[in-house]
């Protein structure tokens, strides 16, 4: 009789040290890292709104457990179910829109893994990504000065606003939250509207950085193309656009507006001109190729599972450190080209501080977003008292990058014979296709986006399909109808409005003002509120965070 009181699952809310022998799903060696499979919805906020989240299979298979768990005495474990019966852990996830995206493994030994150099080193990966060609150009569009100071700001203001979404899940009170993502933490605010909202603005986020991908590797392709056939056929070209002499070659493309706006090369030794005219119809920058992609993307993205493309993700780190290499070289080679000029323009520099810094502030929104994640990246850590040092120092690292990488394009950019606003929205265009270096960039960025982008489709489909159908697979059609409208969208977009700098900056305020700036601030001024502990100062200053991202998404329009 005295085991029939004994809890079969640990007491929401109690101490996990002290779990009780009846409780067949836990065992002393790992009892942090295994969790029940099913737990009846009792501390679940709004039970009627909620969707099944087991199957009846998981319930039924829970119950057995529990029953043959009574035929025996406390002492005996010869009817306690075994790992292989127990249902596998679901696949977990995590991504930066515009950084990398990757499959995070099952704690095997404690709570967490990792150590703290390893978790630092992980938010730098999954937060550094493709953002980081637009950052050269959004500084010059800011200014100088301002833009060095936007990034510092920035990062201080979306770290803060990271640190929120952290403590959020601690100040839930009587609930065992141990196993929430932010989005459960919106949910239980805000009710379905925090649950639909954060959907609607995940959804932005990963749509945008997919039409952003297929904008890049549009470009990629169509540069890496054109570098092997004229390599190949030993055609050698002139870009018919504004540049510098010499073997550092820099181009300044949006000079060339007035030119045809594709391929824009002309021959000038031997070849086969009616062969290099064909290529020239067949292999256009935004007519062919980006529907090239579809043929190779499209059939990856109806993938059951994409955990095959999850082992590429070092192709991320290898593409930043390149590209840190590369504008290193660059930069020794061209030199130094700055002149300030605080609010007067000429024609080869910019002011240090100009009307259009939101354009920054927006592609930063998005180059510092990792809120949606974040959480389960430290879940992974072996110290979590670690946790707000070790967030702190990974942020420190990609402003340092973001600043390195800008400050060093904008500086070495050759003004004069070019101006400062040549710098395009992708840096990368400065330099010609038959640029060795940049010709390798173009090389692990293609393929490391080709293995991302799955990664991002599956994502979107497991979020809006399991939502609607209650199932990330209801059938064939269902997936292959949600990403033909995906590649629609970027095709269209590689098509029409190739600027990534754009979509970055819209897609970017436009999720960031939900997940960085609006329920961070909000979630923590409600806690703060239902404890009795809100202070005048600490509803001002979220109140203000909250209109600083709707200013930044409103700028968006105006400039």
């Amino acid at each position: 009789m005295e085991e029939d009181t004994k809890p079969l699952l640990v007491p929401v809310g109690g101490d996990e040290s002290n779990y009780g022998i009846m409780n067949i799903q836990f065992s002393p060696e790992d009892f942090k890292c295994k969790r029940p499979f099913h737990v009846e919805p009792t501390n679940i906020v709004s039970v009627n709104d909620d969707m099944q989240r087991v199957t009846d299979e998981a319930s039924a298979m829970n119950k057995r457990i529990h029953y043959y768990s009574r035929l025996t005495t406390p002492a005996d474990r010869a009817l306690i179910a075994p790992d292989h019966v127990l249902p596998a852990p679901d696949e977990i996830y995590v991504y930066s829109p515009l950084g990398t995206a990757f499959k995070v493994d099952s704690c095997t030994d404690g709570y967490g893994k990792n150590s703290s150099i390893v978790t630092i080193f992980m938010i730098w990966n999954t937060m550094m990504g493709t953002s980081i060609l637009s950052i050269p150009w959004g500084i010059k569009q800011a200014g100088f000065t301002s833009g060095i100071i936007l990034i510092l700001l920035m990062g201080i203001l979306t770290l803060y606003c990271c640190y929120r979404v952290v403590k959020s899940r601690k100040m839930i009170p009587l609930i065992d939250t141990s196993n929430w993502e932010f989005p459960d933490v919106c949910k239980y605010y805000f009710g379905s509207f925090g649950q639909w909202s954060s959907l609607l603005f995940s959804m932005v986020s990963l749509v945008g950085a997919m039409v952003v991908y297929w904008v890049l590797m549009s470009n990629f392709l169509f540069n890496t193309g054109k570098f092997i056939y004229n390599f190949v056929h030993d055609i050698n070209i002139t870009d018919i656009v504004p540049g510098t002499n010499g073997s550092n070659k820099v181009i300044c493309p949006s000079a060339a507006s007035g030119h045809p706006p594709q391929n824009r090369s002309l021959m000038f030794s031997s070849g086969n001109n009616t062969g290099f005219e064909l290529f020239e119809e067949w292999w256009n920058k935004s007519q062919t190729v980006p529907f090239y992609l579809i043929a190779v993307l499209l059939p990856l993205l109806n993938l059951k599972s994409p955990s095959f493309f999850a082992k590429f993700n070092v192709l991320g780190t290898v593409s930043v450190v390149y590209l840190v290499f590369l504008v290193t070289v660059k930069a020794a080679r061209l030199g130094i080209h700055l002149e300030y000029n605080w609010f007067t323009e000429n024609d080869f520099f910019v002011p240090e501080f100009r009307i259009l810094f939101p354009q920054l502030t927006g592609v930063l929104t998005l180059a510092f977003f990792i809120h949606n994640c974040v959480i389960t990246l430290l879940q992974n850590n072996r110290n979590q008292e670690n946790n707000v040092r070790d967030l702190s120092i990974a942020y420190f690292l990609v402003g340092l990058t973001y600043l390195y990488v800008g400050v060093i394009i904008f500086a070495s950019f050759p003004s004069p014979p070019l101006s400062k606003e040549c710098i395009e929205q992708n840096f990368l265009d400065n330099f010609p296709s038959d640029d060795i270096m940049s010709f390798v960039a173009r090389i692990f960025l293609l393929f490391q986006m080709m293995t991302v982008y799955p990664l991002l489709g599956y994502l979107a489909r497991v979020q809006l399909l399991k939502q609607f159908f209650g199932n990330a697979y209801p059938s064939v059609f269902h997936v292959l109808v949600l990403n033909v409208a995906i590649v629609g969208a970027g095709v269209a977009m590689a098509r029409f409005y190739p600027n990534i700098g754009g979509i970055i900056r819209y897609s970017g305020a436009t999720c960031g003002l939900a997940f960085v700036f609006v329920y961070p601030s909000l979630i923590y001024v409600i806690s703060l509120h239902r404890a009795g502990q809100l202070t005048w100062p600490a509803l001002i200053i979220h109140i203000f965070i909250i209109l600083l991202g709707l200013a930044n998404l409103i700028a968006q329009f105006l400039l």
